[in-house]
């Protein structure tokens, strides 16, 4: 039998997330608490034996990247694949504002994503299929081993629900996607088992920032 590991985590609070503003391919720095986030995962992940992390080419998921990877002699891979969903005229936008502006796109967005679509936007089908295809490649690349991919909520959401056989319209059903949470995957013989989903066991302390 051969078993691939796949860990999937999302990257550490931003100054964005705190502020509920919509980041997509834009970006904000990780807060105090994204980094203590990252070192508190790469704490818990210091005895597990990786042979390479990919990260999302946004600099917040690289940090974070960096951060979990610690001293370690790891490659580390930027990939445009796992770039969070591209909103176009919504990035940087208060999330609160959109929902009274795009009364119907913020309802697609949260309730029925296959529906949603605003000016410059990806749809989350585009997402899952640019993802899974690089998810793919680096599986077949590390068949054996044990990778990390560090990414954001929607491409953990649109990955996670392909292993689950989710429906698109159920995508924001628990677990929720806290910063620095733990998915995993182990793929044995081509047949996946979800190990870890969500996992937040590492986070050091109350303060998680679970907003």
């Amino acid at each position: 039998m051969n078993t691939t590991t796949v860990y999937i985590t999302r990257h550490g609070q931003t100054e964005w997330n705190v502020l509920k503003r919509m980041q997509g391919h834009q970006d904000s720095e990780l807060t105090p608490l994204g980094v203590q986030q990252a070192q508190w995962l790469g704490r818990s992940m210091h005895n597990v034996k990786l042979d390479a992390v990919y990260a999302s080419s946004s600099a917040r998921a690289l940090r974070t990247a960096e951060l979990i990877r610690g001293e370690r002699d790891l490659p580390l891979t930027a990939c445009d694949e796992f770039k969070e969903i591209g909103m176009g005229i919504w990035e940087g936008r208060d999330s609160a504002e959109l929902q009274l502006e795009y009364p119907e796109q913020h309802q697609f967005f949260w309730g029925d994503p296959e529906q949603f679509r605003v000016e410059g936007s990806e749809s989350f089908t585009e997402v899952q299929e640019r993802a899974l295809r690089r998810l793919q490649e680096i599986i077949g690349r590390h068949a054996g081993g044990t990778v990390l991919i560090v990414t954001h909520t929607v491409v953990i959401k649109v990955l996670m629900a392909h292993f689950e056989g989710r429906a698109m319209n159920k995508l924001w059903d628990l677990p929720y996607i806290h910063p620095t949470c733990l998915c995993r995957i182990d793929i044995t013989d081509g047949v996946p088992a979800i190990v870890l989903h969500g996992d937040i066991s590492h986070y050091e302390t109350s303060e998680s920032g679970m907003d």
